[in-house]
């Protein structure tokens, strides 16, 4: 691998709380290690329509507390096929770009695999999805807080549903994973949870609800948009028929768990997977994720993060079968 002396760094995909905080450690540890850096903006679209700036320490000042990406991201088509990413290399060759630090998830990681294997132009991932479903990382950026923001929410819903003796069926992300629903369903205290990976779940709900008509207490069932029965309206809507005497509400988060300012872990291991992820690029490695397993920094072949399943803790899904 030839020299690196500048290097470009973007974020794609879903924005996450804490990529601003990553966004700026690349930018200052690249500085310190006398490199030039510069700022991809919009994602994949920017890189292939060449909207890359110079980045200074400046550039990243006072950002660390900021959701979302001062860099922007976007949906890119165009990238996906090989005259795009062919536009995205020849921009990256106008602007002296020898290496690549991307920001995202698995579909952005996915095309980064494909474009380094290419055109043999080093690419490091830093994982930044709340969904926290990337193989071979204990956490992503932005997982942290959007749990935080689930929890605060669901506190003040449980508040009214106590007050109603209502129950609510609150809807999270997570179309193929459930890390968010389980995780803040725990710390919520939630009677029931589903999600994508737990089959049949929706029987204990009915079996729950079969024994709470004796109790007459609020209830909060966490729902994760991708579960198999359906989401928490569709889900609601099947348990109102079979239960008409209770009411029955649905809560929809939504796009208010990607905002809001980064809780001080997510903006930590953003600034140590942004740091290492520059050094690893003067280390001559390419091709690779930064993630964090047991507290310490560690590197996963790209490509494997794509491929392999992340799977949900069976531990945390016994404790919450038990503490619900």
């Amino acid at each position: 691998m030839k020299k690196i002396r500048k290097i470009g760094v973007l974020t794609s995909g879903g924005d996450a709380p804490g990529m601003n905080a990553a966004i700026r450690a690349v930018v200052r540890t690249g500085i310190h290690n006398g490199l030039e850096v510069y700022g991809i903006r919009r994602g994949y679209q920017g890189m292939i329509e060449g909207d890359i700036i110079r980045m200074d320490s400046d550039s990243v000042s006072g950002v660390i507390g900021l959701g979302g990406t001062i860099l922007q991201t976007a949906r890119c088509r165009e990238f996906f096929a090989y005259e795009g990413r062919k536009k995205a290399y020849e921009q990256l060759v106008r602007s002296g770009i020898d290496a690549v630090i991307i920001i995202g998830g698995d579909g952005s990681f996915t095309g980064a695999s494909i474009m380094s294997k290419e055109f043999q132009i080093p690419f490091v991932g830093i994982p930044g999805t709340i969904d926290n479903d990337l193989y071979g990382t204990d956490y992503t950026i932005g997982f942290d807080t959007a749990l935080n923001t689930v929890v605060q929410a669901v506190d003040k819903i449980h508040d009214t549903a106590a007050s109603h003796g209502r129950i609510f069926f609150v809807e999270v992300m997570g179309k193929e994973a459930g890390f968010v629903a389980l995780q803040s369903g725990i710390a919520c205290g939630a009677e029931g949870i589903l999600i994508p990976e737990q089959k049949g779940e929706l029987d204990k709900i009915r079996q729950y609800l079969t024994d709470r008509a004796k109790r007459k207490k609020s209830s909060i069932i966490m729902v994760a948009e991708g579960e198999d029965e359906g989401g928490a309206i569709a889900i609601a809507n099947k348990m109102k028929e079979e239960f008409p005497d209770f009411d029955i509400r649905t809560t929809i988060l939504g796009h208010v768990q990607r905002g809001g300012s980064p809780s001080a872990l997510d903006r930590i291991i953003a600034s140590r997977m942004g740091k290492d992820a520059v050094e690893a690029l003067m280390d001559d490695q390419k091709s690779i994720m930064i993630g964090v397993v047991n507290g310490r920094i560690v590197h996963v072949i790209l490509s494997k993060t794509v491929k392999l399943h992340k799977m949900v803790d069976p531990e945390l899904l016994e404790m919450a079968d038990i503490l619900s």
